[in-house]
C-alpha cells in the first residue's frame, strides 16, 4: 500500500484493490484556526443552544414536546438515508392502526426513538464509551432491512460511498480499510472522553465529521453519527433534554453537507465543516423554539376556538391536553383518558371533528380513528419526502 497525498485531516492510501481510501488522523486537528468570524458564530450558536434549552421551562408539558420532537428527527434522519415513512404512517402505527407507509420503514424510524431514549438514559450514569456506541447501534438496526449487516459489530470488510449499483472503483468516498477501524474508533472514543479545552460544540462537531469518516458499521452510520451528536452535547450537560436535531437542516442542505465532509478529507478543511455545522445549530435551535411558541399558541386558540362554540366544561378542556399526548385518538381512548362514558365521548369528539380539531382518517363506519391535524402539521413541516 502507497500513500496517495495527505493533509491535516488524514491521508488517502492506495489499496492493492486499485482504489484509495482514507484513514483520519486522530482528533483534535492540527493548527484548528477559529478566526473572528468562526468564534462569532458559535458564540450565537452556543446561546442558540442555551435559548433552546430554556423553552422547555415554559412549554405546558415539556417532555411531550421532546417525544414528539423525537419522532420527527427520527423520520428526518431516515429519511436522509432513503426512507419514505411520514408522521402519520408513524403515529397510525403506534395507535394500533395499518399504517399507509412500509411496515419496515416504520420500524426503522421507531428503533431510532428507541435508540435515542435507550443512549440517553445510559448517559445518565456513564459516559459515551465504544460499548454503548454498539449497544445504541443494534438498538438502531435490529429487525430492521440492515438485521443481517452485523448490528453492533465494527466492519470487517471494506465499505464505500457512492451511487446505488455502483462498485468501489465509482465511490465518491472510501472510508479507512477494516484493519483500522478497531485503532480508528478507539482514538474517536479517547477524544469524546476527554476533559480537554475545545469548546463543546466544536468538538460535537468534529466528533460527527470524523465518524462519518470512519463508517465503522455496514449499516446506520449516517444516523448513528447523527445520534452521537446529540448525546455528546446531552452528557456534556449542554442539553437537559434531547432538543437538538440537525437532521432537518442535513436534509434540507443535503449535497452541501456531503461535499463539505468530501472537503475535509482531501483538503484538510475543518473550518468550513465548523462554519456549517454552527449554522446549522443556530437555524435548527430557532426553528424548534419557533415550534415551541406556535404549540404554546395553538394550546390558547384551542380553548378560545372551544368557548366560541359553545363547547364548554372540564371534559373537552382536559380532551385538548390529551390531545397533544395522543394525536391519533379513537372514541374509546378519549372515554378512558376523561374517565366518561362512550356515549359521552362520542358526542364530544364529535363536536371536536365538527369544528375541524380532530379529523377522522379511517373512512370507516366502526372502530374510527382521529388525527389532531394542526398539532400534526406544525411537527411534521420539513417531513414529506
Amino acid at each position: 500500500m502507497d500513500t496517495y497525498s495527505e493533509n491535516r485531516a488524514g491521508v488517502f492510501v492506495h489499496q492493492d484493490g486499485g482504489y484509495d481510501t482514507f484513514i483520519p488522523r486522530p482528533l483534535p486537528p492540527r493548527g484548528l484556526d477559529l478566526d473572528e468570524g468562526l468564534l462569532f458564530l458559535l458564540s450565537k450558536a452556543d446561546s442558540a443552544l442555551a435559548r433552546l434549552d430554556g423553552v422547555t421551562q415554559v412549554l405546558p408539558n415539556p417532555d411531550l414536546f421532546v417525544a414528539m420532537y423525537v419522532k420527527k428527527e427520527a423520520l428526518l434522519s431516515s429519511q436522509i438515508e432513503g426512507t419514505q415513512a411520514s408522521l402519520q404512517g408513524v403515529l397510525e402505527f403506534e395507535a394500533h392502526m395499518k399504517p399507509r407507509d412500509d411496515i419496515n420503514e416504520i420500524r426503522e424510524v421507531l428503533n431510532y426513538i428507541k435508540a435515542l431514549h435507550h443512549g440517553i438514559e445510559k448517559l445518565e450514569f456513564s459516559e459515551v464509551s465504544l460499548d454503548l456506541i454498539h449497544e445504541i447501534h443494534r438498538f438502531l438496526i435490529k429487525g430492521t432491512r440492515g438485521t443481517h449487516r452485523l448490528p453492533g459489530q465494527l466492519r470487517r470488510v471494506q465499505n464505500w460511498i457512492g451511487l446505488h449499483g455502483g462498485t468501489i472503483h465509482d465511490a465518491v468516498f472510501i472510508p479507512p480499510p477494516p484493519e483500522k477501524v478497531p485503532e480508528l474508533m478507539g482514538d474517536l472514543v479517547q477524544f469524546i472522553q476527554a476533559g480537554d479545552k475545545t469548546p463543546t460544540l466544536v468538538k460535537a462537531a468534529l466528533i460527527h465529521a470524523q465518524f462519518e469518516t470512519i463508517h465503522p458499521y455496514l449499516d446506520g452510520n449516517g444516523r448513528m453519527g447523527r445520534l452521537l451528536v446529540t448525546f455528546y452535547l446531552c452528557s456534556e450537560g449542554v442539553l437537559s433534554r434531547p432538543l437538538l436535531y440537525l437532521s432537518y437542516y442535513l436534509k434540507k442542505n443535503r449535497e452541501r453537507y456531503y461535499s463539505l465532509l468530501n472537503e475535509v478529507r482531501h483538503q484538510g478543511n475543518w473550518e468550513a465543516w465548523l462554519e456549517f455545522f454552527f449554522q446549522g445549530v443556530i437555524e435548527v435551535s430557532g426553528n424548534s423554539i419557533e415550534t415551541a411558541k406556535r404549540i404554546i399558541q395553538l394550546k390558547g386558540e384551542l380553548i378560545e376556538k372551544l368557548l366560541e362554540s359553545n363547547i364548554s366544561g372540564v371534559h373537552a378542556v382536559k380532551l385538548v391536553d390529551d390531545l397533544f399526548d395522543h394525536p391519533v385518538m379513537t372514541i374509546a381512548q378519549a372515554a378512558d383518558a376523561l374517565r366518561i362514558s362512550r356515549q359521552a365521548a362520542t358526542k364530544l369528539v364529535g363536536k371536536f371533528e365538527r369544528i375541524g380539531i380532530l379529523k377522522e382518517i379511517t373512512g370507516k363506519e366502526r372502530y374510527k380513528r382521529y388525527l389532531f391535524i394542526d398539532y400534526v402539521k406544525i411537527i411534521e413541516e420539513g417531513t414529506r419526502t
